[in-house]
């Protein structure tokens, strides 16, 4: 189960958060009092300059990074009141993310690759589960393969499909074709919002290319750590929700 196991409210809250952190030159406001929700299956794009705080806003959202003020709760779970451990647990179950670099594991096959969050969390379906996912992503014929004989473009798949494999609730999403050609990002998008739409994951997703920011039904826009605008963008799509 994930994002149903909340308290029928937003699936992710904000409130108030401000990330201060030190630097040669002192103290830096990274984010300065940001507020907003996401419901359960909606799609965000994230966007605004470099060094706007989008970014740190998502690893705050992961609980990778700690506000300094304010606080965070994802499907109910306040995370300022998670230690290390619990914040790892609530990640592997509930937060899928994807980042701009690919953090596969080298010595590990795809497929491994793929299961390893499953393997954690004690679950004996965990590469029959993992093909499953890869087969969603059109990489089921490179099981066997490692990181380094894939494509980058194959290697972001497979990072979406080991964010979708537990079947979160929400999923993060950090300029997932930064390193990619124009040609070859266009299929990883497809891919990221083909899998939105069968999982009914909630998305936020950072991107400079507004096209790509269009394809979801609210973009907020961050400027100098805060909100500077908070806009719907399209109806919320329809979404065919896989069992949990």
């Amino acid at each position: 189960m994930t994002s149903s196991l909340h308290d029928g409210g937003p699936l992710v809250r904000v409130e108030d958060v401000h990330l201060t952190l030190g630097s040669p030159a002192g103290r830096v406001n990274i984010l300065r009092g940001i507020s907003f929700t996401i419901a359960a299956g909606e799609t965000v794009a994230l966007v605004g300059p470099s060094g706007s705080g989008k970014s740190s806003l998502v690893m705050v959202i992961a609980g990778l990074e700690r506000p300094s003020a304010g606080r965070v709760l994802v499907a109910g779970r306040d995370l300022a009141t998670l230690d290390e451990d619990g914040l790892a647990r609530l990640r592997r179950d509930r937060i899928g993310i994807v980042f701009q670099a690919f953090h596969l594991l080298p010595t590990m096959t795809v497929h491994e690759n793929v299961a390893v969050p499953l393997e954690f969390a004690g679950r004996r379906d965990a590469f029959a589960a993992a093909r499953e996912a890869l087969a969603a992503v059109g990489l089921e014929h490179r099981l066997r393969h490692y990181p380094a004989q894939l494509s980058g473009g194959e290697q972001q798949r497979v990072a979406i499909a080991r964010a979708f494999v537990a079947n979160p609730g929400l999923l993060l999403a950090d300029e997932p074709t930064g390193n990619l050609d124009a040609a070859t990002g266009a299929v990883v998008i497809d891919c990221l919002f083909r899998q939105h739409a069968l999982y009914g994951a909630a998305l936020m997703l950072i991107t400079h290319d507004e096209t790509i920011a269009a394809r979801c039904a609210r973009r907020i826009r961050l400027r100098d750590g805060q909100i500077a605008a908070d806009e719907a963008l399209t109806a919320r799509p329809e979404i065919r929700h896989r069992a949990r």
